[in-house]
């Protein structure tokens, strides 16, 4: 399986709007952070999105995204989800209906927030996505690649992390429960949440994670959702071997 980060920021990006710090004027392009997504080539070919951000376009365009077969989502907050419309295109492109697995409340909250996607055909006004819902509820398959959803906590609310055989993306999270921890064993790659170095009431703050990394013991660890608090090469610098920020634009292969 082929991984590649489409976004490593957090829900204002980075720069952010109005900000002269030196991450947000860094001229390192890793420094650079679109809002959090990976896109996922399985063995068998299927091409998978994880959450449909507000950056989605510029995502697809910049790294020449032609097809995806199916959209997973960890949860419903605005920079995982406002990109939704964009699936239109590739309703086109592939002439079917997309995919859209997620937990129940974050599809609840879909035919809310996108309302006008799911009124009956006779009151539709144009072109919108066409959908199709489905509700995780424990492990499934996409083509011939089981998914693994594993429950996280983003503060009081809990969302969905996603372990695809040796490889595991547990984003906007700062508590991990035991039984998830114990579906975490022999990764070869973990991606997890790492916002800022001061401490968060709904993400692990840099140290945090630095904590659950040498818990979980994957081969290697990579941070995403940073915040401009994290500039890319000193913050990289200063952490333990075999942990690293990603950045927009990663690629990697896991099994």
């Amino acid at each position: 399986m082929n991984v590649l980060f489409l976004g490593t920021g957090t829900s204002h990006g980075v720069p952010m709007i109005g900000c002269d710090c030196g991450v947000c004027r860094s001229t390192d392009a890793r420094d650079k952070r679109l809002r959090p997504s990976i896109y996922l080539e399985l063995d068998d070919g299927v091409k998978v999105l994880v959450d449909t951000t507000p950056d989605l376009r510029q995502q697809a365009l910049t790294h020449d995204l032609r097809q995806v077969d199916a959209v997973l989502y960890t949860h419903s907050h605005a920079d995982h989800v406002l990109g939704l419309d964009e699936v239109r295109r590739y309703n086109h492109m592939s002439k079917a209906p997309m995919p859209l697995y997620g937990d129940a409340a974050t599809l609840a909250d879909l035919r809310r927030m996108f309302a006008y996607v799911f009124e009956p055909a006779s009151q539709k006004s144009g072109g919108v996505p066409r959908l199709c819902l489905s509700t995780i509820v424990g492990p499934f398959c996409l083509g011939t690649t089981e998914i693994q959803p594993l429950t996280l906590y983003h503060g009081g609310r809990p969302v969905l992390g996603f372990r695809i055989g040796r490889f595991a993306y547990l984003t906007d999270c700062n508590r991990i429960p035991d039984e998830t921890m114990a579906q975490l064993e022999g990764l070869e790659v973990l991606v997890l949440d790492a916002l800022r170095r001061k401490k968060h009431p709904t993400h692990f703050s840099l140290d945090e994670a630095v904590v659950v990394a040498r818990r979980v013991r994957a081969r290697q660890t990579l941070f995403t959702h940073c915040c401009h608090d994290l500039g890319h090469a000193e913050t990289c610098a200063s952490l333990p071997e075999g942990i690293t920020l990603a950045y927009d634009g990663l690629r990697i292969a896991c099994t």
